[in-house]
């Protein structure tokens, strides 16, 4: 199994996992005389199997993305480390020009002024450079991920 195909049964399983969690709570407490839709017993049984099952894989996908390297020397894990740094100093900069940005209204002209207090052109440039990095890194991983052999 390819690491891509493992990271994509793990979103699998997450999404089984939280199907069973409401299917539990939804038979859980009947009307006296009444019997639930689906043994919430049974139910209960097949979450813990699956639970057991994606830790496994997710053992595995954490040692083939300790071991796995990209073309530069990175780790995968690393490098998955340094995409989400990239992703959330973006965010953050978009976060403070989308701010920068909005508009002070004065009602008359005696009323203060409010001015910007950072380079919005350079701040821009910077959130170009950074998703620039997101992007090719993303890339590089994605590729990895499609052509690594996820070890046992």
């Amino acid at each position: 199994m390819k690491l891509a195909e493992a990271l994509l049964l793990r979103a699998e399983y997450r999404d089984k996992l939280d199907n069973l969690h409401q299917r539990i709570l939804a038979n859980l407490k009947v009307q006296e005389g009444d019997a639930p839709h689906e043994d919430p017993k049974a139910l209960l049984e097949e979450s813990m199997e699956l639970h057991r099952t994606m830790c496994a894989l997710v053992q595995r996908i954490d040692r083939a993305n300790g071991t796995i390297c990209l073309p530069g020397g990175e780790t995968l894990s690393q490098a998955l480390a340094r995409r989400d740094m990239l992703r959330k100093q973006r965010g953050l900069l978009a976060d403070i020009a989308e701010a920068a940005s909005q508009r002070d209204y004065r009602l008359t002209h005696s009323e203060l002024r409010m001015q910007t207090t950072l380079d919005l052109g350079a701040l821009q440039k910077e959130m170009d450079r950074l998703s620039k990095a997101y992007r090719e890194l993303d890339v590089a991983i994605q590729g990895v991920n499609w052509t690594t052999e996820l070890p046992d």
